[in-house]
């Protein structure tokens, strides 16, 4: 049997594991009546709500994160970009800032890819969506995917400071603190 080599850590090291990340439940997932259950799953793994607010912002806001922030013209085209601000501008969406070990691949990994299509049962989009880029150019209209998960930890930190004031973020401990942190 092999022996487990011990990995020593510096608390500045745990500390950069332990991350913050932004998740929109977008217009579909607010209006089909599904966020609870999807919440259950970022919740069950251990990840922290340290910030949560139903907003409806404009265009101007959604600009700054989908161009300002993710450059998505850049890597989407500008017809992909202008048919998601459309459909994020369709409704009220719940922003929220989940906390834990490694965040930000934690929620990428339950979310799963951004094409539905190419989303594997088990995670978010696999079990709860379908459509494909391809179906959705055709139709002109925004991706309806649910979520949306920071792509990166310097993502996540900027979509946080974007999306929340200080204010609004809170710090407490938790029973997943005692046995996940």
């Amino acid at each position: 049997m092999a022996q487990e080599k011990k990995v020593e850590m510096t608390g500045k090291e745990y500390d950069n594991l332990l991350q913050r990340t932004l998740v929109i439940f977008k217009p579909d997932a607010v209006q089909r009546g599904i966020v609870g259950e999807i919440l259950s799953r970022f919740e069950r793994v251990g990840l922290k709500i340290v910030g949560c607010k139903m907003v409806n912002p404009d265009k101007d806001h959604y600009y700054m994160h989908y161009e300002g922030i993710s450059q998505m013209i850049s890597r989407r085209g500008q017809e992909a970009f202008d048919m998601t601000l459309d459909f994020m501008a369709s409704g009220p969406v719940i922003a929220m800032v989940l906390e834990g070990i490694e965040a930000v691949a934690l929620v990428r990994k339950i979310v799963g890819p951004t094409e539905p299509k190419a989303a594997e049962m088990g995670t978010v989009r696999g079990d709860y969506s379908h459509m494909s880029f391809g179906y959705s150019n055709s139709k002109k209209i925004g991706v309806p995917n649910l979520i949306h998960a920071s792509g990166s930890n310097e993502e996540a930190k900027k979509e946080v400071d974007h999306w929340f004031k200080v204010s609004e973020m809170y710090e407490y401990e938790d029973v997943v603190d005692k046995f996940m942190r």
